[in-house]
């Protein structure tokens, strides 16, 4: 048996540039080197970790100099959770190269031809941006190197925090997080402690068992929070007693409620989620618009970028008034709802059922009449007969999962041929493949980064296309 053949150190390599998902990159004799955890700017040496034909994958082991983009970190928990992990990248320059990434990506996926891209829209606020999260509670919590080379014991492994990257089965215990408002931090750390006091059992990862399970935080611009305390086994006793527990010391939850989740995964699309004390719902305010968010609903998860996000679709669909406008992958209505007031009617679709429900609830709490919702897949609803039925789109937004559009559905808006689509991506990779397809009967007039999830990779992207 041969042995395995040992992998290079590189020495004082600079690195260069940022690649797709937000891999830092160096070039070495030409050849390209993905670097966990550096940045462009920095000269470092470089342990190869593994080698393809047309590239290799390296971590840092020793820096020599520092790059001048980077930026402290705030969290204690940086380099274990996989939150944020651009937050020693100067925010500049994480803008920098989400737009970087967008061009690129249209530019050789897509192989399109672009206008002139419009500067990404910055996130107002770089923390504390999110209204949703989900922990999970942990019975092993992960250790760090410096507790497992103490050589100390560690009883207590109850943990309550977000997974370790790449590790479904440990969990960090997080002290601090700066992803979405108070009292989200104080929650999380007041149900750590509470079930820690009285002995409550924490989610087995690997095997099952454990009373505690998921804790899920989500809130509103105008203050309102939900919490969602889903559980493992059914204890009525212990249940009730940690919920009037959270119910006594933060009154300012408005919706408290529960849910025993006994499947093998984390899933609660298909749960039951009871109303402990309460509302069953928050309210979110968009301008003059009303959404109602329950705790399964689909909302964008930063608020205030999802306004700016709305705005620029709004002002690209550039309405008088007179227009069908399709919405497709509609969620809560949240785009359509956001057009209505300027269109003669909107129609969406969207394959949940229970978010068709949220939007045509959404539709109703805001008078709007002039909006029609449909569920089912996408594909199989958007069809000749449907376009026959409910009129031919003048404008047409799409906003679809990282997957992209069904070839199918792309083939049916060619061949409903709506004056302008809004397509709307969370890919810019998928966005360019769907985009080149419509090349051929659209011409793109506009192209909008936006940054939805500051300190990551993640970037958010629009274009307008005109029919040729």
């Amino acid at each position: 048996m041969g042995r395995k053949k040992k992998l290079p150190l590189l020495e004082n390599v600079e690195i260069t540039d940022i690649g797709a998902r937000g891999k830092a990159i160096a070039r070495v004799d030409n050849f390209v080197t993905f670097v966990s955890n550096g940045l462009p700017g920095d000269v470092a040496d470089l342990q190869v970790m593994r080698r393809r034909k047309s590239y290799q994958e390296a971590r840092v082991v020793r820096f020599h100099s520092y790059s001048a983009r980077r930026s402290e970190p705030f969290c204690t928990h940086f380099g274990i959770c996989g939150g944020c992990r651009w937050q020693d990248l100067q925010y500049a320059h994480q803008l920098f190269y989400k737009q970087k990434e967008v061009a690129d990506t249209l530019e050789r996926v897509g192989k399109l031809n672009l206008p002139p891209i419009r500067p990404i829209l910055a996130s107002a606020n770089e923390r504390y941006y999110r209204n949703k999260l989900e922990f999970t509670f942990s019975n092993r919590r992960w250790l760090s190197p410096g507790e497992i080379n103490s050589g100390d014991e560690f009883g207590d492994r109850n943990g309550l925090g977000f997974h370790i990257p790449g590790m479904f089965d440990r969990v960090i215990d997080l002290e601090e997080c700066h992803l979405q408002m108070e009292p989200s931090n104080s929650i999380r750390l007041a149900v750590r402690e509470y079930a820690k006091s009285v002995g409550m059992g924490f989610y087995d990862l690997k095997n099952g068992g454990g009373l505690l399970r998921n804790l899920i935080i989500r809130n509103t611009l105008s203050g309102e929070v939900m919490v969602i305390v889903v559980f493992f086994e059914e204890d009525e006793r212990s249940r009730n007693a940690l919920l009037d527990h959270l119910r006594a010391d933060f009154p300012e939850i408005t919706s408290l409620m529960y849910c025993i989740n006994r499947k093998a995964n984390d899933s609660l699309a298909d749960q039951e989620i009871l109303l402990h004390s309460g509302r069953d719902h928050l309210v979110e305010v968009m301008e003059d618009l009303r959404f109602r968010i329950g705790p399964k609903s689909f909302f964008q998860t930063n608020s205030f970028q999802a306004l700016e996000l709305y705005r620029k679709v709004r002002e690209f669909a550039a309405l008088g008034g007179n227009e069908t406008v399709y919405d497709l992958y509609t969620g809560t209505g949240t785009i359509g709802l956001f057009l209505a007031g300027m269109a003669r009617r909107v129609v969406g679709i969207e394959y949940i059922e229970e978010a068709i429900r949220d939007a045509e609830t959404n539709a109703a709490l805001n008078g709007i009449r002039n909006a029609r919702f449909f569920s089912g897949e996408i594909r199989e609803v958007l069809n000749p007969d449907f376009i026959s039925r409910e009129g031919s789109p003048d404008v047409l937004v799409t906003d679809p999962p990282r997957a992209g559009m069904h070839k199918e559905v792309v083939r049916t808006i060619l061949n409903a041929g709506p004056g302008r689509i809004i397509y709307v991506s969370c890919n810019p990779a998928t966005q360019a493949r769907d985009l080149q397809m419509l090349a051929g009967n659209y011409r793109i007039l506009e192209v909008q980064p936006v940054d939805m999830f500051p300190h990551t990779y993640h970037v958010e992207n629009i274009a307008l296309l005109e029919r040729a």
